[in-house]
């Protein structure tokens, strides 16, 4: 399968890194950014209508929605019947459902494929990909993704990959702010902030970290004969009695919290359970 990689920058230049030697055709607007492509065995087009008329799967990791929007039109307009596109940036899941529509008349095949993992994993070839499109489509991109992925998952119809990518990130940023947060009360109480980081991030390597908790298919209430509900009641009443001694140090120290306080109120039905008082 010929594959074509438009946008190679801080993610997608490992990513199409990984495909060299697989008859690679690459596209960037900075003619500087393919140099070291070409030197492991790609070929540099001339445009973005040169790689989708030589490849069978194109793949697009571009900016925002408008230059996926521009490139998929140009895309559209020079594949061949049977190519599959692939936009790997993270977009919002309306414009690639209308790519796709749009696709139909040519017999082109979109997906929405974003990825997790950041630019170390795509040099690594173990970043997680996020597919959304027909089960054809999948089919047939599976095994080139796998070159940059070693966790590559059909999440449904074009839009579910983005979606799925939206959910992911939200729980990234939100622990982000969360960490900051915790760093404000550690500050506060004398804490060293880089020793608390690698407690943080060792214990995180052991436990998985707040995704060890996503173990359901629903988010539905729990019912007491559910196999997770003793363990996530553990886990809820650990959790509120050290989000409140938290809280206990915080109005000590006068340091504010709302992360944690919208936690405490939030986490019993967040884990599918009542709260603790009933």
């Amino acid at each position: 399968m010929a594959v074509g990689f438009i946008g190679l920058g801080r993610m997608g230049a490992p990513m199409a890194a990984r495909l060299a030697g697989r008859g690679l055709v690459v596209y960037d607007a900075r003619s500087e950014a393919m140099t070291p492509l070409v030197r492991v065995g790609a070929r540099a087009a001339r445009s973005v209508a040169d790689v989708a008329a030589h490849a069978e799967l194109v793949s697009v990791m571009v900016r925002d929605d408008a230059q996926v929007r521009e490139v998929g039109e140009e895309v559209l307009a020079s594949a061949r019947p049977g190519t599959v596109l692939a936009i790997h940036s993270t977009i919002r899941a309306a414009t690639a459902e209308d790519l796709a529509e749009r696709a139909l008349r040519y017999d082109i095949h979109v997906v929405d494929a974003p990825v997790s993992g950041g630019s170390a994993g795509a040099g690594a070839g173990t970043l997680a990909a996020m597919v959304g499109g027909t089960d054809e489509a999948f089919d047939r991109c599976r095994e080139p993704f796998g070159t940059w992925a070693d966790l590559v998952l059909h999440m449904g119809p074009v839009g579910a990959g983005t979606r799925a990518k939206l959910a992911r990130n939200l729980l990234h940023y939100v622990a982000y702010t969360a960490a900051a947060e915790a760093q404000r009360l550690a500050e506060a109480a004398g804490v060293p902030l880089r020793e608390l980081g690698r407690v943080v991030r060792h214990t995180d390597a052991i436990t998985g970290g707040p995704g060890m908790l996503m173990l359901r298919d629903t988010t539905a209430p729990l019912k007491p004969d559910d196999d997770l509900y003793d363990t996530l009641r553990h886990v809820r009443d650990l959790g509120e009695k050290d989000l409140a001694l938290a809280l206990e140090l915080a109005d000590e120290l006068d340091v504010d919290l709302p992360l944690t306080r919208l936690a405490r109120e939030r986490l019993s039905p967040g884990l599918g359970l009542p709260d603790a008082s009933d």
